[in-house]
């Protein structure tokens, strides 16, 4: 039973409880798919945790363009007709006709590897802040032990127009493509992250844009040229 003191205050369904440690939010406002709504379901005990409690409401913000769902992502992208290319065309095109490789994947990822002369915006990043949502996203993460959370990177699109202007010849790239193909598994294709790029670009926009099929997984698995970090820093 709550105290009188506090029974003032609207408290929303609690998401997470661990014998103590609580997180309140709206689980109804939360998209399932999403880790805080699969741990939603968490009940099991935390005695390390009992003195610690998160009063405030973990309200997930307002839905970004980003978070649009896929249908209405993949109705503009068709709209637009940002055709995919497979991995030798986006390189043909690279080297022939001036087109640049937008590699939206973690830095740490494109620094490993990537394309020569691709130029890095992750479209996710790490966890940054500690609102109460926050802290319920990496409680969420880190019950499916994930300790890297990521969230959308609010300065992609402020960060893309600092290096290409809107009538640059772009060709999206991620881990592993997606496609915006029907397929019979696949009716609607399939979301991904150099997808959602493509979309956000074109919402704001980028008038020529071009995605990569089979994503960079595909690039270097065909034994197509790469460039690591060091090497990347000493073309410039």
């Amino acid at each position: 039973m709550l105290a009188s003191a506090a029974a003032a205050t609207a408290i929303t369904k609690p998401s997470l409880s661990c014998s103590g440690l609580r997180f309140s939010s709206d689980i109804n406002s939360i998209p399932p798919s999403t880790p805080v709504a699969a741990a939603a379901g968490f009940r099991s005990s935390c005695s390390a945790a009992r003195s610690f409690r998160v009063r405030s409401a973990a309200t997930k913000p307002a839905k970004s363009p980003a978070e649009e769902d896929w249908k209405t992502k993949r109705e503009l992208l068709l709209q637009k007709r940002v055709r995919s290319v497979d991995v030798k065309e986006a390189l043909r095109l690279q080297k022939e006709n001036n087109f640049v490789i937008l590699d939206v994947r973690p830095e740490a990822e494109f620094k490993e590897a990537h394309p020569p002369g691709a130029i890095n915006v992750q479209i996710y990043r790490l966890i940054k802040e500690w609102t109460a949502w926050d802290i319920a996203r990496r409680a969420a993460f880190a019950f499916f032990g994930i300790f890297s959370g990521t969230e959308e990177n609010p300065e992609f699109i402020q960060s893309v127009e600092s290096k290409l202007d809107k009538d640059a010849k772009i060709i999206v790239a991620c881990s592993t493509g997606g496609t915006t193909k029907p397929s019979q598994n696949l009716p609607e294709g399939q979301q991904s992250r150099s997808l959602i790029a493509a979309y956000l670009l074109v919402l704001n926009g980028y008038k020529n844009v071009y995605h990569l099929e089979g994503g960079l997984y595909t690039w270097f698995k065909e034994g197509l040229p790469a460039a690591a970090a060091a090497a990347a820093e000493e073309e410039e």
